[in-house]
């Protein structure tokens, strides 16, 4: 049987998106396959995707990278949930926090006893059931002791923040020395290939100085512009603005505060949001807003305003379309990061769907072949993803009781895809949240928006009835107990981070 693998995979543009498919396809092919990344050195990049959640670990840990090395590379901190604040009243604060809620209990899941329990006032807030916001809430932070049975402390589940370019940088190096090769310049256009089997393929990128660069399968790292997805294929674009209006934010860096607390915070302002983003060495700071009801002035003066320290740098605007590509596979085109769609970072997704990109094209890898079937297949897949994320994000802006600007209004009385009213409508009745074929966000991150932003349901689930209030509340508290006598043991933040994984200074 004749060979029929592809040998050169071009990669264009690096940043993140570039780099750590670089990184990821290295580590996995060996030198089985030909890889080199085109990108320019004039070209910026977005850089805004600096907080992540936990699936990243599993993305190191495959590349065989060290945590602590790492985060002394980077400058990064560790990441317990997101704490957003003004979401559904104004002067509200909640927090999505990574890992499980509470302990199983009985029959039905934990959450269904604290809504049964909270209906008749005998159940503490619902953070104190979680070990990851009660730490974040606290400063803290440790790994979780898998070696110590039924503690909370072995479902300590965190992510990391972290300089996206420097994450970038460092991943350059772990793939040049896997063999990958790196070469430097703009791209003018791509050709296409006119006769063959595949007729409309990309054959070769071509750059400023003449240089061409061929190769079977080509990976669209160009950012939003998609210079070979959208500029050669014309793929064409699926705007999600109607749900999501934002289209604009300004990013910028200021000093560090001297608390560094182990977690995101999303502040909501008149008419979008506020990103903190805690790094050893500085804060990331950003205001994505709706540039229909509000200046670029004015949110750069909101933004500004708001900082913990002194700005490092002046206000830098970028300007989107939220949504997706039509097809994020196109002839022998996979568009990841940026050129495969745009999701506003308030749930710290942009990096997890640059991973999940890259471990479906390794699930789905072509042969010279490029079977209809598997790249189908591979499109369903990114839109499954991008879809079920856009309703988690779209649940934050809709389910919300402001009343003090008109971009809260609108959002509160948008309609919405039916997907997300399904699961609305769901909790509302009796508290049930179902995950829907391994979607993302589980039925506890789905539980902590929809509860912190005052959404509750009609009823509980009628076999928490099963057992005795005061047989339920016990269980309750002692689980709560157990949480804060955790997390009183644990360390400060900051202290693990100097012992551990502290960066060289600036």
């Amino acid at each position: 049987m004749p060979d029929t693998l592809i040998q050169d995979i071009v990669i264009v543009g690096g940043g993140t998106a570039g780099w750590m498919t670089a990184a990821a396809l290295s580590a996995v092919v060996g030198d089985r396959y030909r890889i080199r990344v085109v990108e320019s050195e004039e070209i910026g990049t977005v850089g805004v995707g600096e907080a992540t959640i936990p699936m990243i670990q599993r993305f190191n840990r495959v590349l065989g990278i060290d945590e602590n090395e790492f985060l002394r590379e980077t400058y990064g901190t560790f990441k317990l949930g997101i704490e957003f604040v003004n979401w559904g009243r104004q002067g509200d604060r909640y927090m999505h926090g990574f890992g499980r809620v509470g302990q199983d209990l009985w029959t039905v899941p934990f959450d269904q006893y604290w809504h049964r329990m909270r209906s008749v006032g005998r159940a503490a807030p619902l953070e104190q059931y979680s070990i990851t916001r009660m730490a974040a809430l606290a400063n803290k932070f440790m790994p979780a002791r898998t070696d110590i049975e039924n503690s909370p402390l072995a479902d300590i589940t965190y992510a990391y923040h972290f300089d996206a370019s420097l994450y970038a940088r460092y991943l350059r190096r772990k793939s040049e020395a896997r063999g990958v090769r790196r070469t430097e310049g703009k791209i003018t256009h791509a050709e296409r290939r006119g006769s063959g089997p595949h007729p409309g393929h990309i054959a070769a990128v071509v750059l400023e100085g003449g240089e061409r660069v061929a190769g079977d399968l080509f990976i669209d790292c160009s950012g939003m512009r998609g210079l070979l997805i959208e500029q050669t294929l014309e793929t064409g674009y699926e705007n999600w603005s109607h749900w999501l209006p934002c289209d604009r934010a300004l990013a910028v860096p200021c000093e560090p505060a001297p608390v560094l607390t182990p977690y995101t915070r999303s502040t909501a302002h008149q008419a979008g949001w506020q990103w903190r983003i805690p790094l050893q060495h500085r804060i990331g700071n950003g205001h994505v807003y709706c540039s229909q009801f509000l200046s670029d002035d004015e949110a750069a003066a909101t933004l500004l305003a708001n900082l913990d320290g002194k700005p490092m740098a002046d206000p830098r605007p970028i300007k989107f379309t939220t949504g997706m590509r039509r097809k994020a596979w196109n002839e022998n085109v996979v568009a990841i990061g940026l050129s495969s769609g745009f999701l506003e970072p308030l749930e710290s997704t942009s990096i997890h769907l640059i991973q999940a990109a890259v471990q479906q094209l390794i699930d789905f890898f072509p042969d010279q072949g490029f079977a209809a079937a598997d790249i189908d297949e591979f499109n369903r897949h990114s839109r499954f993803h991008y879809e079920r994320i856009r309703d988690f994000i779209i649940l934050h802006y809709h389910v919300n009781q402001r009343d003090d600007a008109e971009f809260w209004k609108a959002c509160a009385h948008m309609s919405i895809p039916d997907s997300l009213r399904e699961k609305i409508e769901l909790y509302q009745s009796h508290g049930r949240v179902v995950r829907f074929n391994n979607e993302l966000f589980t039925e506890v991150g789905w539980l902590q928006v929809l509860e912190g932003q005052n959404l509750l349901p009609r009823r509980h689930h009628p076999l928490a009835r099963l057992q005795s209030d005061d047989a339920t509340a016990a269980y309750l508290e002692s689980v709560r107990a157990v949480i804060g006598k955790c997390v009183d043991v644990m360390p400060d933040h900051a202290a693990y981070i100097a012992e551990h994984c502290a960066a060289a200074p600036m």
